[in-house]
């Protein structure tokens, strides 16, 4: 069983600036699909970036420019950097990892998650 750790949530004001980084039990960052989703307040949760074995990166539009995921093989992290943080990405962020063992197998992590709050 593989096990996701998040950090680096808090509050922040507009504008400023946040890195969260998820750290994996096992040496699985360059094999699987690793993303962070996050889930505000009375919404669902959604994805807004991911980072693939080759090493593509995919961000959603309401983040763009504005957010960068990375990772660290050696160290088994994968990092978020968050930039111009604005009141509507407050929320919890999480942590994803997962990967297609065939077609009717998948493994999918998750981390507890990590609060992060924009607010002047």
């Amino acid at each position: 069983q593989v096990q996701l750790v998040e950090s680096g949530g808090g509050l922040v004001q507009p504008g400023g600036s946040l890195r969260l980084s998820c750290a994996a039990s096992a040496s699985i960052v360059s094999r699987y699909v690793m993303g962070w989703h996050r889930q505000a307040p009375g919404k669902q949760r959604e994805l807004v970036a991911l980072i693939v074995s080759s090493g593509s990166r995919s961000y959603a539009d309401s983040v763009k420019g504005r957010f960068t995921i990375s990772r660290d093989n050696a160290k088994n992290t994968v990092d978020l950097q968050m930039n111009n943080l604005k009141p509507e990405d407050t929320g919890v962020y999480y942590c994803n990892a997962q990967r297609f063992r065939d077609i009717a197998t998948r493994d999918d992590y998750w981390g507890q998650g990590t609060q992060v709050t924009v607010s002047s």
